[in-house]
């Protein structure tokens, strides 16, 4: 019997992903007209299997798996469909599966880019550096939960034009009504604005555990600091000025494809996460 490796496992889940962004296209095409749980189910046994590929890897490194690109970006999409599989056990929101699957595709396949999956040597377990794990893990969990958010205003999108355009399936899907899918988009983001102040409070004490100063120039650093101001401007913005409809999904959207493609290129200028590696084993 062949063992499969981490690598092998998320390749597994990332299959069924693509097996459940295809079923989703069917569903969109019907409309939603009706309860199905098999994409659900493909979901969950991808997760399954994207769980195993995390497990396999943090014991294989003795250590929390979130140390390199890939382990983030895999974080990342385990957050997201963690929190959908969470979700989707209320059946009205089950349908959020079919705007994640594709996410969770374009995720996996990029984290299966071999660049992003640096070696490390063998090490013993160190447990020395939990600040440093906990501030990666709020950082990863947040851009899970913005992911999140950006699904629920694309479904929130796709209700508002099939109203405007009066399209029957506005009418006959079992999505959720728009004001049910903007306040979930509103209160994932809540959630998100939470998790990275937290991970950004747990930063600065890693830093100064680190180099003896609270504040050190860095790439990451002004990222976190620039994803943090962009959503407490929006939160802002919604619950204290009423910005809703149409412009808070579209800044959920754009907010999280602001995430997803300026973090790599941040992590890659940083000389603190760089150094960390070699020093600790940590990564972010």
């Amino acid at each position: 019997m062949i063992a499969l490796t981490d690598r092998g496992f998320f390749w597994l889940a990332v299959v069924l992903y693509g097996f459940s962004t295809l079923y989703s296209i069917f569903l969109l095409r019907d409309g939603f007209r009706q309860e199905n749980r098999v994409n659900y189910f493909l979901l969950l046994a991808g997760w399954c299997l994207h769980t195993g590929a995390m497990f396999k890897r943090g014991f294989s490194l003795q250590r929390c798996p979130i140390n390199n690109l890939f382990e983030a970006t895999i974080f990342i999409a385990w957050t997201i469909a963690t929190a959908y599989l969470v979700l989707g056990a209320w059946s009205r929101v089950r349908f959020l599966g079919a705007f994640v699957s594709p996410l969770l595709l374009g995720i996996g396949v990029f984290a299966l880019m071999p660049p992003l999956d640096s070696p490390y040597e063998p090490q013993h377990p160190n447990f020395s550096g939990g600040v440093h794990s906990l501030h990666a893990a709020l950082i990863l969990l947040a851009a899970g939960a913005f992911g999140l958010s950006c699904v629920a205003a694309v479904m929130y999108l796709v209700q508002e034009r099939d109203l405007k355009q009066k399209k029957l399936r506005a009418v006959l899907s079992m999505l959720p009504p728009i004001q049910r899918l903007e306040q979930i988009t509103s209160r994932l983001m809540q959630a998100g604005l939470a998790l990275i102040t937290a991970g950004l409070g747990s930063g600065l004490l890693w830093l100064k555990e680190r180099t003896g100063s609270f504040l050190k120039m860095d790439s990451t650093l002004i990222w976190v600091a620039l994803v943090w101001a962009i959503y407490l401007g929006m939160v802002i913005m919604n619950t204290r000025y009423g910005r809703r409809g149409r412009r808070f999904a579209l800044g959920a959207v754009g907010g999280f494809a602001f995430v997803i493609l300026t973090f790599w290129g941040f992590y890659l200028l940083s000389s603190i996460h760089h150094v960390a590696v070699g020093r600790t084993g940590g990564g972010l």
